[in-house]
């Protein structure tokens, strides 16, 4: 789910940046609907004890796990990690510690109360907060894997925001991304990654996902009168916008996880940023717009 397909989490009522995503996840909350269709759309490979709203699933998580090559005891960052089960099932998975950030106040705190199920007693091996992906406020090189899965297509300039990941990450770390774009378009990714001072390791196709998210939204367009008496009614519509939006783009999409390791400082030659890759929010007018072919449901 990803609000910012349909509207601008900066058009809110309440002027509250986050108050989209906040509806979206208190109502998500009250009603066990929404699990379930992902769950039918996702058939066996919905890891249920999980429950992200986004493509995460069982193969997604076994990849995570691979790419990222950690040591029981170090640092993980889920960056834009929704109510949290992506990053508490790999900090179990990897006995690692967990310092993750997502925009939503509702989803941290949601993913706060989750932390006994995955992690028993020792809930002080993750903390959540409330950060934006282009500014984390966490110190250098403070983490030894970071992942971020459907969630850099929210980013403001998606450029930035992989410079500011990478500044987080210990020299050698690796930073594990979902991504997507047009199928024969050229990746800004590489770009992006050079400028900020990373390296692409591996680059996973996932080619189940575009397929996934069709079930998905066609489940959502069928239950549209459930939705909005569960959800209520502007969630609801966030969510039956998406699928009118996405549906169309799904069958030329190309989904991937990508790879990326931080270059030990010695190896980094500065490299100006391009603006290749910025991400207008919602409503603003043509030339303002992303650079083509990269935009991710979540």
């Amino acid at each position: 789910m990803n609000p910012t397909t349909a509207a601008s989490p900066n058009a809110t009522t309440d002027g509250q940046p986050s108050a989209q995503y906040d509806a979206f996840h208190a109502a998500r909350a009250r009603t066990g609907l929404v699990a379930r269709l992902y769950a039918e759309a996702m058939g066996e490979d919905y890891p249920v004890e999980v429950a992200a709203s986004s493509s995460c699933d069982w193969p997604l998580l076994g990849l995570l796990a691979a790419r990222l090559r950690m040591r029981p005891g170090q640092v993980l960052v889920d960056a834009g990690c929704g109510t949290g089960g992506i990053g508490l099932w790999l900090a179990r998975a990897l006995d690692v510690r967990l310092n993750a950030f997502d925009l939503s106040p509702v989803a941290t705190a949601q993913a706060t109360a989750r932390r006994a199920h995955f992690l028993g007693p020792a809930t002080d091996r993750a903390l959540f907060r409330v950060a934006e992906l282009e500014n984390t406020g966490l110190p250098d090189g403070c983490a030894h894997g970071l992942v971020c899965v459907d969630a850099l297509g929210r980013a403001a300039d998606r450029g930035s925001a992989l410079r500011e990941l990478s500044r987080v990450l210990a020299p050698g770390s690796r930073l594990v991304v979902t991504r997507a774009l047009r199928r024969g378009a050229d990746p800004a990714w590489h770009r992006q990654a050079e400028a900020a001072g990373l390296t692409q390791e591996h680059l996973d196709e996932r080619p189940d996902e575009p397929a996934m998210w069709e079930r998905l939204y066609r489940l959502w367009n069928a239950h549209a009168d459930q939705l909005r008496r569960e959800l209520g009614e502007a969630p609801a519509e966030s969510m039956l916008r998406e699928a009118q939006h996405k549906l169309p783009t799904l069958r030329g999409r190309r989904a991937v996880l990508l790879t990326l390791r931080r270059l030990p400082a010695a190896a980094v030659a500065p490299v100006e940023a391009e603006p290749v890759d910025r991400m207008a929010r919602p409503g603003l007018q043509t030339g303002d717009r992303p650079a083509p072919g990269e935009r991710t449901p979540q």
